[in-house]
């Protein structure tokens, strides 16, 4: 006799906001009645925090310590012991999507280091001689848009040899001029990055025209945490006096944090040796589920950057970095 399990939530898009409330059905499809010693719901929203290889050495001490931090739970019954009738039933069910305390919902996010999630997780006991039956389905939680208008804050910029960081032997190095401009740095998430590019100059070919989106996750052991700090993510009296994590510190290699630069995407915007003095589009969209909002709390940062990076033939790679601050609106 077999039955299956399923969840439906009443929206499609399955994107919710704090304050609302999560509803649906729960969907049973069977042949014959079902004998059952209950059937549960359970949501929960977890922030998952996981250290690089590169950093276990350095930090082994309180590696295992980074525990899942937990921002919202609710279990309910939606059916007590007894017998489902067969052919297909459903069962509606509502969860609100409330805090408790000070507690903030940070928005859905997947990322490699830190990864934000919320889960429905339905499960029907069943008789020792039957296998129990489970179904988990994920949810979208969005943060509310800011009320504030959002000003432009557009970027010019030139890249030149001169103009290059971290460059060993500048005297090797091709002449090139390239200008061009970021229309904003503080970006609305739903609305694609825009700008231009124009390559005035270069004694060298170019290769390739790139943009790579980057995300940039700095986890900290849980116990060092401001004291002070008054942001709705950080409230209370904690351990530690100073909170690095909010002071806009480079946490790479400092003891207690990691963090952490890797791709999101990369977009070719141009191919071969163009034209100089061309003016060449930048668009890019940020997708969905691996950006969110620029976040910042005591326990970690989501961070984004975009690189214009130009390949030039002879194989030199130059970048140029723009940190981003995005947000809803």
């Amino acid at each position: 006799m077999s039955a299956s399990l399923d969840i439906r939530l009443k929206r499609a898009n399955k994107v919710y906001h704090e304050g609302e409330v999560l509803a649906g059905v729960v969907a049973i499809v069977s042949k014959e009645a079902v004998q059952h010693q209950g059937i549960t719901l359970t949501m929960e929203g977890i922030v998952n925090l996981q250290l690089s290889s590169k950093s276990v050495g350095v930090f082994e001490a309180f590696y295992n310590s980074v525990k899942p931090i937990q921002l919202i739970t609710s279990n309910i019954e939606v059916v007590k012991q007894g017998k489902v009738p067969g052919g297909k039933t459903e069962i509606p069910f509502e969860f609100p999507l409330h805090t408790k305390g000070n507690k903030v919902l940070y928005e859905t996010y997947h990322g490699v280091f830190v990864n934000i999630q919320y889960t429905l997780r339905c499960d029907m006991k069943r008789s020792l001689l039957a296998k129990d039956l489970s179904k988990t389905c994920e949810f979208m939680v969005h943060c509310l848009p800011q009320k504030a208008k959002l000003q432009p804050t557009p970027v010019d910029f030139t890249i030149t040899p001169e103009t290059l960081q971290n460059v060993r032997e500048r005297s090797l190095l091709p002449k090139f001029l390239i200008r061009g401009h970021l229309d904003a740095t503080n970006c609305v998430i739903t609305k694609p990055l825009t700008g231009e590019l124009v390559v005035e100059s270069s004694d060298v070919a170019i290769k390739s025209i790139e943009l790579q989106l980057v995300r940039v996750e700095t986890c900290a052991e849980t116990g060092f945490i401001c004291e002070e700090h008054t942001s709705p993510a950080c409230q209370g009296p904690m351990k530690v006096s100073i909170c690095p994590l909010q002071s806009g510190q480079d946490h790479g290699c400092a003891e207690g944090y990691a963090r952490d630069a890797t791709e999101i995407q990369n977009i070719q915007i141009a191919e071969g040796d163009v034209c100089h003095s061309l003016p060449i589009p930048i668009y890019m969209v940020f997708p969905r589920l691996f950006t969110c909002p620029t976040l910042e709390t005591i326990n970690f940062k989501v961070e984004f950057e975009v690189n214009v990076v130009i390949v030039l033939h002879d194989e030199h790679l130059i970048t140029e970095n723009f940190p981003l601050k995005l947000c809803r609106a």
